[in-house]
């Protein structure tokens, strides 16, 4: 439990933080004078804390903890236990005691119970308009078949006029590949309704005969390229549709209005403050939601800070600016100086593009580039005005093709390194390929999360070879690669404590496998909290900002229940109980009050 005091009054001498000079005036004599400057005073103060300052050096490859770290016995150890603020800023990190020289009648002094304090983290590629939307749709996440997901509508139906469409999210398309649903049972039990059930990650969709007919979907329907719409035995749509054929239903579905864009973005950013997060990276934010955020912020709304990456897929939004070039708000709340592009689809739904065929599907290599909507000459134009550019790359020919377009870019402006640029999943990588990330500075940008999800499929989809470099983490650390850490929200769980305890033991929520998957791929503590928070400062140019906790950066920390390097070593499944219980962003509690 947090308590929160307010000085009731303050003591102060005549002398204190006086500095004694003498002044010489003419040949009158001697002038003794004093110069008083007092201490600067706090708006708030976090005492009783174990804070981690994460301003020593970062880790080996291997994950040895550097010679300035605070380790004591293989545990790293909190260097503060106090940290206070003010206008925004840090201006003391040490003791309570110390901290507490600096409050005023209007310091407002936090007492976080012995939580950990860390450098406000950061879930750096995520889709927050879709947590939005999520909070108030059917919830498929976790539903283990056709038959249950099609009851939660039914059963919400009964509550929505007839003739409205209901959508629905959550359903994993990477294990339910071997067993598609159809839209019979669907459209039997739900008649009245169009449906839409979009799946976990959104590489494949499912609906109803009415959600069909909405659409204008039938046997003469033209499928996109780079996606697939599943038939029946009369040649009919029979309501399953993967990869860039998801748009078919998407363009159905009658657009938000500003109004409930700006609603979704605000409960969604909300709720990753609820979660201890200070900031996100939006991936793919196209023009209707980038107004949104800006009306937001103009607003002075934004709870946390967004780091909006702009959707390539929206032309007209590239080339705007491309023009204008980088830009942030003044109050530092809203960034746009990056930009998402796709380059493969995903590997549950065998849209990841691959060297060889999959394991599980012969003849079958995926879908990339042109086929899967990248416009190499618009993203490299980007690229010149100053962008950082991530490109979403699953599959091992994925991520090679995308690093060709990196080398080939950085070849012809070799300063366009300097802009940081990403793979969002890096997810199957051949081993040839990890010294190209580290050659060309490329950050790896993962989810810890997936790992431990698609466990139970993955190695059918590579073969036993290939899944050596999926979801490598150490390989890319021991490549000295960038490496940041994120949920891809809402396709997975943004729990930060779910995010480390899949980084640091390679086990799931059911604690499986019991020694874990691919344990040589693990992270240390400190590695998992680095992947979000400092490592994710430096992928958006904001390291001597934020990231660490030190006098003159920014005020943005996370206080959480139970201290996860402690825990990570000797108890590490219990990271899984753990809460976030106070967030703040520019020196004001946005959670936790």
């Amino acid at each position: 439990m947090l308590l929160h005091l307010k000085s009731k009054s303050i003591v102060i001498s005549m002398l204190t933080g006086c500095l004694f000079q003498f002044g010489f005036t003419s040949l009158l004599g001697i002038t003794l004078f004093l110069s008083c400057q007092s201490p600067q005073k706090a708006d708030l103060i976090l005492i009783n804390g174990k804070v981690f300052t994460y301003t020593w050096d970062d880790p080996a490859g291997d994950g040895s903890p550097a010679a300035n770290a605070p380790y004591v016995d293989g545990v790293l150890q909190p260097d503060a236990e106090a940290v206070a603020i003010r206008d925004s800023k840090i201006i003391f990190v040490g003791s309570a005691a110390k901290a507490l020289t600096l409050k005023s009648e209007n310091t407002e002094i936090v007492d976080v119970g012995g939580g950990t304090i860390l450098p406000g983290l950061v879930d750096s590629h995520t889709h927050v308009a879709e947590l939005g939307a999520k909070l108030t749709r059917v919830d498929l996440t976790d539903v283990e078949s056709e038959q249950q997901a099609v009851a939660l509508v039914a059963g919400h139906a009964k509550s929505v006029p007839a003739g409205d469409w209901i959508i629905a999210q959550g359903w994993d398309e990477g294990a339910w590949a071997q067993n598609y649903p159809d839209k019979n049972l669907l459209t039997e039990k739900v008649p009245r309704h169009p449906v839409l059930m979009r799946s976990l990650h959104g590489f494949a969709v499912w609906c109803n005969q009415m959600a069909l007919d909405r659409a204008g979907i039938d046997s003469n329907t033209e499928t996109p390229v780079g996606g697939e719409i599943h038939k029946n035995a009369a040649g009919q749509p029979n309501g399953l549709f993967l990869n860039r054929a998801t748009t078919l239903l998407d363009a159905a579905v009658p657009p938000p209005t500003q109004a409930q864009i700006k609603q979704m973005l605000l409960a969604g950013l909300k709720e990753m403050a609820r979660s201890g997060y200070a900031a996100v990276h939006e991936a793919g934010v196209d023009s209707q939601h980038l107004a949104a955020y800006q009306a937001l912020q103009d607003e002075g709304k934004l709870p946390i800070r967004v780091y909006v990456m702009l959707s390539a897929r929206d032309e007209s939004l590239i080339r705007e600016w491309t023009t204008r070039g980088p830009w942030r708000s003044d109050d530092n709340m809203l960034f746009v100086q990056s930009v998402k592009a796709y380059y493969d689809g995903a590997l549950g739904s065998r849209g990841a593009r691959l060297l060889e065929p999959y394991s599980d599907q012969p003849g079958h290599f995926g879908v990339s580039g042109d086929g899967y909507g990248f416009d190499q000459d618009l993203v490299a134009d980007i690229m010149q005005a100053g962008f950082q550019v991530g490109i979403h790359a699953i599959g091992d020919a994925g991520n090679r093709e995308t690093l060709d377009f990196f080398e080939k870019a950085l070849s012809r402006h070799p300063k366009l390194q300097q802009n940081r640029h990403r793979i969002e999943h890096a997810q199957v990588v051949h081993p040839a390929d990890f010294s190209r990330f580290r050659q060309m500075e490329i950050i790896a940008s993962m989810e810890p999360p997936h790992a431990v999800e698609d466990k139970s499929w993955a190695e059918e989809r590579l073969g036993p070879q290939r899944i050596k470099g999926a979801y490598a983490w150490r390989t890319f650390r021991e490549a000295g690669v960038p490496l940041i850490f994120n949920s891809d929200l809402s396709g997975s769980d943004h729990n930060i404590f779910y995010g480390l305890h899949s980084a640091i033991t390679r086990r799931d929520k059911n604690l499986q496998p019991p020694a874990g998957w691919y344990t040589e791929q693990t992270m240390t503590p400190e590695e998992a909290v680095r992947g979000y928070s400092s490592w994710a400062a430096y992928a958006s140019f904001l390291e001597n900002e934020t990231g660490t906790i030190e006098i003159g950066k920014w005020a943005d920390l996370t206080v959480l229940d139970l201290d996860p390097h402690e825990t990570g070593v000797h108890a590490p499944d219990d990271l899984l109980n753990g809460n976030a219980i106070l967030t703040i962003v520019s020196g004001k509690i946005v959670y936790g009050e």
